[in-house]
């Protein structure tokens, strides 16, 4: 007992909180309390050793003490594990878990429930009996609301959690008047869906109902928000409430709404729309408080999840606006489902965004309306974690469970976390749990799959109802005041509606009109003809002179610095190559004041080491961007290896053009055929969102693409795919030959007065080819050519008149050269998408004397462009195909057999007799 004599000799509670400090962060704590601690954990425990019992420290300890310990760990307990038996299931009993939080458990027993402890200064009671701590821990942890946070690894974090959570024992305190708006808002959410259960019978809604507390949770939340300075929110969100979102929370007009329902035609004949709960919205909004916010939902497809990248994106290229003087005053707000936020993996990809550079938008409120089942899937079989929030401890972010028939607690909760994002710049998780109360859209007969769950979802009252009851308790509201405010709602939504049937066709508001005010939308004949994207070459050599020119204070590694200098070399010597093409586009529009934005893995050396946009300093790794120094004034240039995602960034990148439509925006793929793991955003965003949702769109995907012998996976960039898509006038597909056409489509992508998206099959081998430069001239005076005539050909002379695109041209090139056979002309096509159809039969026409018209591609007759070809050209059924023969995988893995394929194709097009058929 000597030994331990000195914890008699100081106030208890000051062990108390030591070892609350321990029990959070074991570092914080004095080296000697920190092992004493140790060795009490050690022996608070008894360990059997061959039969022996081996007693620890803590029977040496003051019983007092001992005792103030253990009460300390059952706090603990409840931080760390209040959350498993909460009150938070309105509708399932909860499962069960152990160990409980019985006192027992700690070594306390129910004689200790009068006793005072010191403890209780932990958590805000001061000395507190037992059962008043225990009474303290269930209303915090263990009632509507359950919170996870004790696996944070910033002590400054837990210490705030834990002091929000002591005030008022983590339960609102909200006066008469914000009773009785969060009343109004459930009333709205309730009332909305209810009228349109009746007006339109059987059709599907994706209604809210069962969690309806949803929409003064947000209200409540967006009205906070704007007192801290926030002056944006961008939200994303599945069908699922949607309708009730936009307008309850956004304020689009019920009259729209009625119109979509009722499956009028459109005003435009040039889109096509989409269902009414995929359509994204903008707004402003004025604050009780009288301060003016923005609003926008982005428009989504139904693969989940999948607008939650387009959210980041865009609220960073908000954030990035020079008028935004702290990013924090745009606010994404992200709304899930449970099932998908479980089940997609897109969402792990972009919470792995929120703390990188490149991509993070200082914090995202992720609230999932959990309604428990995932279309008829239970949640037991929806997956494998406890919660289905488990993804957002992967950044260490708190999560709050909270009962969604519990109004009051779900605005708490949501402002809890609004002050969470606001204090720290971090993402937190709101797990908003409820129900569904019909099938997963109206038409569906829930009961099929969950019979009991739905017999105890018909007798459930609503949110509303239940509020309401509570608050006619309280005596703040009379026993006619949701009757009243139901009617007026109600009479509001009637009059709504009868005025929507006098519209004859539908109109839709643009997304975001304000960022596009000063952009058209063109059609194809637009799209063929180009804008002047000439440059002075004084302007020219002053990037060069620029980008080739390295701090003389700094050492580089000896390589880095030649490749650095011999970009003036180039220019001096009239023979620009690939990676300079890139570098003078991008140099000449931030001297023009655009911006430039680039990401993707390894882009800031790029792939194939031929970009160097980002050099890094030998003896420091300091990043020298001498591109951000090209002129004054000049526009801002970011680029950012990406984390080793394709359809997370693609989705971000494509959020970023969205919202920022004067930022060349360039996301490239490490090896073309990457993309495929992006394929959602390609199909959903990239290729339809124009026609379905009125958005344009920029962004410009690199792929490199190209036969070089190494296999499968890194040859192709699938430009079937692209093709296939590609329709009227949705998007660029461009396959270049030469860095000055590479160098004016790129300018031409922020030159011309709309936007569209712009798949570029960019070189692997060609990046460094002798024959792939470009003189100055050609850059400055020049312009993009959608096709390449062959200018040494004469046309009298030609029998064999060979289509080709990209890098094939230059390996029938070198074999015509080798032949000597100028009896063939090589014509390039440079855009694949919209094809140059007048200027393909002004080939055809040209070379009249060619009886012989080829079609030459190095991939498998299946992929490439030859089928594309054939879609778009009448002609093209009467060319001559030389291709390899169709495989399952777009190229063999052993070289050797690449070359003879390759070779076979080759002199397939210069000899007809020949077969490439064989391999």
């Amino acid at each position: 007992m000597d030994k331990y004599s000195f914890l008699n000799a100081a106030h208890t509670a000051y062990f108390a909180d030591l070892y609350d400090q321990y029990l959070k962060n074991p570092d914080s704590v004095e080296p000697s309390w920190r092992a004493f601690f140790q060795g009490y954990d050690f022996g608070a425990e008894t360990y059997g050793l061959e039969g022996e019992i081996i007693e620890g420290v803590s029977t040496q300890i003051p019983e007092h003490v001992q005792k103030e310990f253990q009460v300390v760990k059952l706090i603990d307990g409840y931080r760390s594990r209040g959350h498993l038996f909460t009150k938070t299931n309105p509708v399932r009993a909860r499962r069960k878990y152990a160990p409980t939080l019985e006192i027992e458990n700690f070594g306390l027993s129910k004689s200790d429930l009068s006793t005072k402890f010191s403890a209780g200064e932990i958590i805000g009671l001061g000395s507190a009996t037992l059962q008043e701590i225990i009474d303290h821990l269930e209303r915090i942890y263990c009632d509507s609301i359950g919170v996870e946070y004790m696996y944070i690894r910033q002590p400054e974090e837990i210490d705030w959690i834990q002091k929000k959570l002591n005030i008022n024992d983590n339960h609102p305190s909200f006066s008469a008047d914000e009773k009785k708006n969060i009343l109004r808002k459930l009333n709205e959410a309730v009332s909305f869906e209810t009228f349109l259960h009746t007006k339109y019978v059987g059709q599907k809604r994706f209604s809210l109902e069962g969690n309806e507390s949803l929409i003064p949770a947000l209200d409540a939340m967006i009205e906070k928000a704007a007192d801290y300075g926030v002056k944006e929110f961008v939200m994303g969100m599945a069908h699922r409430g949607r309708l009730s979102t936009l307008t309850n929370i956004f304020g689009k007009s019920a009259k729209d709404i009625f119109s979509e329902f009722d499956g009028k035609d459109y005003e435009e004949k040039i889109f096509d729309g989409d269902v009414k709960y995929h359509l994204g919205w903008t707004s402003d909004r004025e604050t009780d408080s009288g301060k003016k916010i923005n609003l926008s939902i982005a428009p989504n497809p139904s693969h989940l999840e999948t607008v939650g990248a387009v959210v980041e994106g865009i609220s960073r290229a908000k954030q990035d606006r020079k008028d935004i003087e702290d990013a924090s005053q745009v606010l994404p707000i992200v709304v899930h489902g449970d099932a998908a936020i479980a089940g997609q993996g897109l969402v792990y990809e972009i919470v792995q965004m929120a703390q990188l550079d490149g991509y993070k938008t200082n914090g995202t409120v992720h609230i999932v309306v959990n309604n428990q089942i995932g279309f008829t899937t239970n949640y037991l079989d929806g997956r494998s974690s406890t919660y289905c929030t488990d993804v957002g401890k992967v950044t260490l972010s708190p999560v709050l469970h909270v009962n969604a028939d519990d109004a009051e607690s779900v605005v708490h909760a949501i402002l809890f976390a609004l002050d969470f994002r606001m204090q720290f710049k971090r993402d937190v998780f709101i797990d908003l749990l409820g129900y569904r109360k019909y099938g997963h859209n109206e038409g569906d007969e829930p009961k099929f799959t969950q019979p009991l769950l739905y017999k105890a979802i018909s007798k459930h009252k609503n949110p509303r109802d239940i509020y309401a009851a509570r608050l006619i308790a309280e005596g703040v509201i009379d026993d006619g005041h949701v009757k009243k405010i139901e009617k007026e709602y109600k009479d509001q939504l009637e009059e709504k509606l009868v005025d929507s049937r006098k519209i004859e066709k539908t109109k839709i508001s643009p997304f975001m009109q304000e960022e596009w005010k000063n952009f058209i939308r063109v059609d194809e004949k637009e799209m063929v003809k180009s804008p002047d994207t000439t440059v002075s070459k004084t302007l020219l050599k002053d990037i060069t002179k620029t980008i080739s020119n390295l701090p003389e204070d700094k050492k580089f590694i000896r390589k880095i610095q030649r490749l650095v200098e011999s970009r003036q070399t180039m220019f001096d010597e009239d023979r620009l190559d690939w990676a300079m093409a890139e570098h003078l586009a991008y140099g000449s529009l931030l001297s023009e004041g655009f911006n430039v934005r680039i990401s993707g893995q390894d882009v800031e050396r790029g792939t194939f080491s031929h970009r160097h946009a980002v050099v890094k300093v030998e003896d420091s790794e300091e990043e020298i961007i001498l591109l951000k120094n090209v002129a004054k004034n000049q526009g801002q240039f970011n680029i950012y290896n990406s984390l080793l995602s394709e359809y997370g960034v693609v989705g971000f990148d494509y959020g970023y053009a969205m919202a920022s439509p004067n930022t060349l925006t360039i996301w490239e793929a490490q090896f073309g055929d990457f993309s495929n793991g992006a394929q959602i955003m390609i199909d959903q965003y990239i290729s339809s969102g124009e026609d379905k949702w009125k958005t344009q769109n920029g962004l410009v995907m690199l792929l490199p693409h190209g036969y070089e012998g190494q296999g499968a996976e890194h040859s192709s960039g699938r430009m079937e795919r692209y093709l296939q898509v590609c329709a009227k006038d949705n998007m660029f597909v461009a396959d270049c030959t030469t860095p000055a056409n590479m160098f004016h489509l790129l300018r031409r992508q922020m030159k011309a007065n709309y936007r569209k998206p712009l798949v570029v099959f960019t070189p692997k081998s060609l990046l460094r080819h002798p024959k792939v430069v470009s003189t100055v001239e050609e850059f400055a005076n020049g312009s993009f050519q959608m096709l390449i005539d062959d200018e040494n050909a004469k046309a009298t002379k030609v029998k064999t008149l060979v289509f080709v695109t990209g890098k094939f041209y230059y390996d029938l090139l070198e074999e015509q050269e080798k032949l000597g056979r100028d009896d063939v002309a090589l014509v390039r096509i440079e855009q694949l998408f919209p094809l140059p159809t007048a200027a393909i039969n002004k080939v055809l026409k040209k070379y009249k004397n060619a009886d012989d018209i080829v079609w030459a591609q190095e991939e498998p007759r299946n992929m490439g462009a030859y089928g594309h070809m054939l879609m778009h050209i009448e002609e093209a059924k009467q060319f001559r195909a030389a291709t390899r023969r169709p495989y399952g995988a777009p190229a063999a893995g052993s070289s050797v057999r690449s070359k003879i394929r390759h070779q076979q194709v080759i002199d397939y097009v210069f000899d007809k007799t020949k077969d490439n058929q064989r391999n």
